[in-house]
């Protein structure tokens, strides 16, 4: 029965968040393991981390006697904590940028019932002279049955707590929980937090600014047909030109996408590729890396097909294939694309292949 009497409500509170440890433990697991893979099947999210904890027992107390615990005993109104501790299980999703919020939040909500949706985002950015950390607060309503759970025991709470935060924001919820008694700082010190959490606020805008700026780039590439007529070696007048004949990344993809449609190039492998290729051939020209790669894929393709007969358990990617093609389109230049034994089991190949090959073409 509820009552008046803090410290007896706070023992019984004891009790109950130890007598029920394990089974919140394994809610939290099971909401976590949910969750994750409600996010695994959704395209065009970046998630960092999905994370859960149970809250611990004083951290609880501490909230109910900061948050409810006043307005109750100036009301003389009976209570218990435990109804009070709406996120007793918390589970976090963070991802890597902001616009991405809203969007993990519509691809859960719809598998919970929705109790409360607290965005913290706007409700900082809505104050002046506030500082503290950013993110949506979602409280939901689960059933065991959907977690694979046992509808037949008796699980201790029913709703849980979810943040959804970028990389940044969680940052910056970490430190801002580090700062000691931020009530009642001085003002001169509140000025340099909120510059601060300015600074945090920008770096989330300038990473979703340089990946929508990235991914523009990369549109605006020339496509793989687009430069099949010129010739490596031509001059290039323009700046536009020269941006356009640059091998970089977003030109690298936009050839290699075209050869490896099934293949998902990751960009920081994508990058480290690029600046091996450039080590190698300094003077290597977007168009001269395609007429390579277009002139000699067919070749190794049938090389690939050899030797994936032979050695079904190594992998022959579609980088092992590009390093062949320029291995075959300059061997001098191109010596350091391959590792000795390749070079010679390729050279192997072709000395059994090609003349054939030739032959036929004429």
């Amino acid at each position: 029965m509820p009552s008046r009497d803090f410290e007896l409500e706070q023992q019984v509170f004891r009790v109950f968040h130890q007598a029920h440890a394990a089974e919140l433990s394994t809610l939290c697991q099971a909401l976590q393991k949910r969750i994750a893979g409600l996010l695994s099947g959704q395209s065009g999210l970046q998630v960092s981390k999905v994370e859960g904890r149970v809250k611990q027992v004083d951290e609880c107390l501490r909230k109910f006697s900061a948050k409810y615990r006043p307005a109750l005993e100036d009301q003389n109104q009976p209570y218990s904590i435990q109804p009070h501790i709406t996120d007793l299980l918390g589970l976090r999703v963070v991802c890597l940028y902001e616009d991405e919020i809203w969007k993990i939040a519509e691809a859960i909500r719809p598998n919970f019932g929705v109790i409360e949706i607290t965005d913290k985002i706007a409700k900082v950015e809505g104050t002046d002279d506030s500082f503290g950390y950013k993110g949506l607060h979602l409280d939901l309503a689960f059933s065991p049955v959907e977690l694979g759970l046992s509808p037949d025991m008796h699980w201790p709470v029913a709703q849980f707590e979810l943040q959804v935060r970028t990389i940044i924001q969680d940052s910056w919820s970490v430190l801002d929980h580090q700062i000691k008694y931020k009530k009642s700082i001085p003002n001169a010190l509140k000025r340099r937090i909120n510059v601060l959490s300015a600074l945090f606020e920008l770096a989330d805008r300038e990473f979703r600014q340089i990946r929508d700026e990235t991914e523009a780039a990369l549109q605006s590439a020339p496509d793989e047909t687009a430069l099949e007529g010129l010739v490596p070696e031509a001059p290039v007048a323009s700046p536009e030109a020269q941006a356009k004949a640059e091998l970089n990344a977003f030109t690298f993809l936009k050839i290699a996408n075209h050869f490896f449609k099934d293949f998902a190039f990751e960009p920081s492998k994508v990058d480290g590729f690029v600046e091996h290729i450039k080590s190698w051939a300094p003077e290597i020209t977007r168009p001269g890396f395609n007429v390579i790669v277009r002139e000699k894929i067919g070749t190794v393709k049938r090389y690939k097909q050899f030797f994936e007969e032979r050695h079904p358990q190594l992998s022959f990617n579609p980088y092992t294939v590009i390093r062949h093609c320029l291995y075959l389109g300059d061997k001098v230049v191109f010596a350091p694309a391959l590792r000795r034994s390749a070079q010679e089991a390729f050279e192997a190949w072709l000395a059994e292949h090609l003349p054939q090959d030739k032959a036929q073409e004429g």
